[in-house]
């Protein structure tokens, strides 16, 4: 069987792989994948008259965030689908954390697997904490993909980029 594990950093995939067993291969998201457009080229064709589409929020429509993948992740993005084709299963391992939740399902959302989804979590990068955590997947917690939008999105609106 073969196991495709995403880190949010580059810096962790080395160690994390060499607590994997065989048959994992570990690669990172380099951080957030999508993200609000920061440009107005970023913005998608079909929003760019839409009064709000310079937020990338839909202010009209419960403030709907519009996701962009900005054009420096299209390589990552096109990497890791390519690993994600000879995969039996996709194991998100980014931070827990809100921001790491976001990526787990911003990466769901854009890689559209058709493989087992899992959700391994880890609070320090040992063998041990690798193994445990390999017994014990969850979910993506929605909860905390709400709590990172939300603050994305007043950040916006208050003026943050």
């Amino acid at each position: 069987m073969k196991s495709l594990v995403i880190v949010e950093s580059p810096t962790k995939t080395k160690t994390i792989s060499k607590y994997l067993p065989k048959g994992f291969i570990v690669d990172s998201s380099m951080g957030h994948i999508r993200d609000l457009p920061s440009s107005a080229k970023e913005i998608p064709a079909k929003y760019k008259k839409e009064p709000w589409s310079n937020l990338g929020i839909n202010v009209d429509n419960r403030y709907d965030p519009l996701y962009v993948v900005p054009s420096d992740k299209k390589k990552v993005v096109k990497r890791l689908k390519e690993l994600l084709k000879g995969s039996d299963e996709l194991i998100l391992a980014t931070d827990e954390d809100r921001e790491g939740e976001a990526i787990s399902w911003h990466l769901v959302e854009l890689l559209n697997p058709k493989v087992p989804v899992k959700r391994m979590s880890f609070r320090e990068i040992t063998r041990e904490a690798i193994q445990k955590a390999l017994e014990n997947f969850r979910d993506i917690d929605m909860n905390l993909v709400h709590a990172q939008e939300t603050r994305r999105i007043i950040d916006r609106l208050a003026g943050y980029t």
